[in-house]
């Protein structure tokens, strides 16, 4: 379960954020989640639930943006979505494509007090 360790990641972030800045509490947190970023959101939020306890995140919520993925098709010559690595393009059925976007998994902001 790689949650645990994005989670602890996460975490450490947030301890980094809290020494450099010096604020109370965490309120909530907005993480990305691209489409293929394998990354399951039951079990990040399950993981949080156990690390967040006595710290500075103890009573913030989680959100979530989930991103699509987004690639270039050579054959047409735009960007399009798509929702798997072995998709065609959805305008020409071509299979030249080349991913842009769909893996990321990042904090987008934080809310704190």
């Amino acid at each position: 379960m790689h949650e645990m360790s994005l989670t602890q990641n996460i975490m450490e972030i947030i301890e980094q954020q809290h020494r450099q800045h010096g604020f109370r509490e965490v309120t909530d947190i907005w993480l990305e989640i691209g489409a293929l970023s394998c990354v399951e959101q039951s079990a990040l939020e399950f993981c949080f639930e156990i690390m967040r306890k006595d710290t500075v995140a103890e009573h913030c919520r989680l959100h979530f943006v989930h991103l699509p993925v987004r690639a270039w098709c050579w054959q047409c010559q735009q960007e399009v979505e798509v929702a798997a690595y072995q998709d065609c393009c959805p305008r020409c059925q071509g299979v030249h494509l080349q991913r842009q976007s769909g893996t990321e998994f990042r904090i987008k902001e934080m809310a704190v007090k």
